[in-house]
């Protein structure tokens, strides 16, 4: 039987704190998330910041250091002005995926806020940042903060030497970009960011050697031979097909100044480092939910949090992972954070009090008893997609009442295609899976063909899954973007990916001294 031991004193009283209390909340949470828990976490760095940085911090995707453009100054009133008029809430907190890992906490959080904060974001992210494989592959969280300042700092040199707006027109075109400038499978270990300054001045000294290479292989129009490989060697020149559309301009578009790569290449590693965050929503936030529910009981437990603040926590934790029904106004899908929790929890009680169906579907952690090594298991070796495919156990569907329902346009009612039975269990939890898989969620857009020798219309090729075309607004508008940064025509053809077909065709042509000079 354990016996607690009670302490004399709690952290806090009242609502009021000062940085000594952040220290001891900090200090005690550490004891209990790295002793007790197991975690291992990058040392932390706590930063207190006003209501109106919270808002600036949201105007630019959350990261400090980051460099200036319109559409952060466009966020940031737009939220202000809905937080001002109370119709808008802020974040407690903001952390970074960072070595040291730092978190932002507002200075109108209450003492309990603050406690919940530091065990959520400065030991639950932290923890996850530091030991998903996701994370690990695709982030260096030593050097993103040098990145950071490095491509702040460059920016701001453009913009003296070429001029804001020139600078804004490519930012401008890399952001509408931005969700097709990642590798989506490992190609090498992640870059070392913080050599990116070295290696930017070696990119401008080498004066794109590599590019002019590639375009003095245009074969001239009078003595160039039909080679039935040229084309095979041309694609492979150019890394086609390739999906990262921003690096492929980066290193090919023929009429971008460097500069103008370089920016593009910013762009490009930001988007990277997000790209863990967008495949881990459900078990990041599940991650910190369950590490700061545990550690926050046990603070009460050790006489650490007063009844009155752990009532305040449960209130702000319950608000967090509550789960609106499919018919309240509220409802705009599965809640992330009540996703995520439940499942953690779910898994715990797997591990401890199992039942005969849990044994069934579970048989390699049923019973196991030590809940926490299961769980630091799953924070380091899955991702949302696999994790839900894997651990969404039959309780869980019936809690929350999930079905697999068909919407096919050309049928003129719904249809109920997976029930709570053992076969629509495995299909229910396969078709939910399939939701955080980005295979299945983000447009398969490629680059596939380039006419060196010819017009060097740019051709890509847009896999339609499920025959479902992008939005002609949105496609057009894009496109011509491409179409800018390109510097010739480009066409994307939307293809069905069962019978090879076109579906539909769109095209763009370059606007003329949009980023390029007239006759450049």
């Amino acid at each position: 039987m354990n016996v607690i031991t009670r302490a004399e004193r709690p952290l806090f009283e009242g609502a009021d704190w000062e940085f000594s209390t952040l220290q001891r909340c900090h200090d005690a949470i550490q004891e209990i998330a790295v002793d007790e828990l197991g975690l291992s976490v990058y040392p932390n760095q706590i930063e207190v910041i006003s209501a109106e940085q919270m808002l600036d911090a949201y105007s630019s995707i959350g990261m400090p250091l980051f460099y200036k453009h319109w559409s952060f100054g466009k966020q940031f009133a737009r939220n202000e002005g809905l937080y001002r008029a109370g119709m808008q809430g802020l974040a407690y907190e903001i952390v970074i995926n960072s070595n040291p890992c730092i978190s932002y906490v507002m200075e109108e959080n209450t003492a309990t806020m603050q406690a919940l904060v530091i065990a959520h974001a400065a030991f639950g992210h932290n923890h996850f940042f530091k030991n998903n494989y996701l994370f690990k592959q695709w982030t260096d969280a030593d050097g993103i903060l040098d990145y950071l300042e490095f491509a702040r700092d460059y920016v701001m040199e453009c913009e003296e030497r070429h001029g804001e707006a020139a600078v804004e027109r490519v930012l401008d075109a890399a952001h509408a970009l931005m969700s097709h400038a990642v590798h989506r499978y490992p190609r090498r270990r992640a870059t070392d960011l913080r050599l990116e300054e070295k290696r930017e001045r070696e990119r401008r000294l080498h004066d794109e050697q590599v590019f002019n290479d590639l375009w003095r292989t245009v074969p001239g129009g009078g003595n160039a031979r039909h080679d039935p490989t040229t084309e095979e060697r041309r694609k492979a020149l150019l890394q086609l097909p390739q999906e990262n559309i921003l690096y492929f301009l980066e290193k090919t578009a023929p009429r971008l100044a460097p500069w103008q790569r370089e920016l593009l290449r910013v762009v490009r590693i930001i988007a990277q480092y997000f790209y863990p965050q967008t495949q881990t929503k459900v078990m990041n936030e599940g991650c910190a939910t369950y590490v700061h529910y545990r550690i926050m009981n046990r603070l009460h437990e050790k006489g650490l949090l007063t009844d009155g603040a752990m009532v305040e926590f449960l209130k702000s934790h319950t608000n967090v992972v509550f789960q609106p029904d499919f018919n309240d106004p509220r409802y705009s899908g599965l809640n992330p954070y009540a996703l995520g929790f439940a499942m953690m929890q779910d898994i715990e009680r797997i591990c401890i009090e199992p039942t005969a169906e849990d044994e069934q579907w579970f048989p390699a952690i049923a019973g196991k008893g030590d809940a926490m090594a299961v769980l630091r298991d799953c924070w380091a070796n899955y991702r949302d997609e696999s994790f839900i495919l894997q651990f969404l156990s039959p309780r869980l569907i019936r809690h929350f009442g999930l079905f697999h329902v068909v919407d096919d346009a050309d049928e003129p009612h719904l249809a109920i295609e997976a029930i709570h039975d053992e076969r629509g269990y495995r299909a229910i939890r396969q078709r939910l899976a399939r939701q955080y898989d980005v295979a299945w969620t983000a447009p398969d857009i490629q680059v596939v063909d380039v006419d060196l020798a010819g017009d060097r219309k740019l051709v890509l090729h847009h896999g339609a899954m499920n025959r479902i075309l992008l939005d002609e607004r949105d496609a057009r508008s894009v496109l011509q973007h491409l179409a800018d940064l390109w510097g010739y025509d480009v066409v994307m053809r939307e293809i069905d990916p069962g019978s090879g077909s076109v579906m539909k065709e769109h095209a763009a042509k370059p606007r003329v001294g949009i980023l390029h000079e007239v006759g450049g």
